[in-house]
């Protein structure tokens, strides 16, 4: 039994050999970091999300809730747990099919804000996906129902209500923030 506690160390072996269970952890600095249990905002935008991005993306590519990504983070060993992961076919064939966590790097990364959150500690955790490799961060904020879309320059940009979300990297995909909380049921 690995030891999961607070301030232990593990081996990214160690970490993906965990048994699946009720808690779901990252990998950060060689310990197990609990993520915030989701709430309702949460679970429905994360819901509404997949099911508005699945539809864009057969045939393309696919799009994984809670999927650990195996990523290096300041050089050492990283395996985040975003809330939504969009890989390319391109980068990881249809053909792959184990039971695993995300070994290529994705292209989309979606991370939505609990209650106990800070949008400060997504705009940190971007630098680091941009940093690994990953082109695209989007951060859902349930309160203020806005959605802030994270470029690898450090530019951000905020969409609320109807204003379009569409992205050179998403050929085709075309979202509001409206849309998706509709979807969730939350307006």
């Amino acid at each position: 039994m690995v030891n999961v506690s607070k301030g232990a160390k593990l081996t990214l072996q160690e970490f993906l050999a965990l048994a699946e269970g009720d808690v779901i952890y990252e990998f950060v600095d060689g310990q197990a970091v609990p993520k915030v249990f989701p709430k309702y905002f949460h679970s429905t935008l994360q819901f509404a999300l997949m099911v508005l991005i699945r539809a864009w993306c057969r045939g393309r590519g696919r799009i994984v809730q809670e999927w650990a990504v195996l990523l290096q983070r300041n050089g050492q060993d990283w395996a985040p747990v975003p809330d939504l992961t969009y890989i390319s076919y391109e980068r990881l064939p249809a053909s792959w099919k184990r039971n695993e966590a995300c070994p290529a790097i994705p292209e989309w990364v979606i991370e939505i804000i609990s209650p106990d959150q800070t949008l400060k500690q997504f705009e940190d955790k971007a630098k680091d996906y941009f940093a690994a490799g990953i082109s695209r961060v989007w951060v859902v904020d349930p309160e203020p129902m806005n959605i802030r879309v994270f470029l690898p320059d450090g530019t951000i940009q905020a969409y609320t209500d109807t204003m379009p979300i569409v992205d050179t990297l998403l050929p085709g995909l075309e979202l509001t923030t409206r849309q998706i909380f509709e979807q969730a049921e939350l307006i």
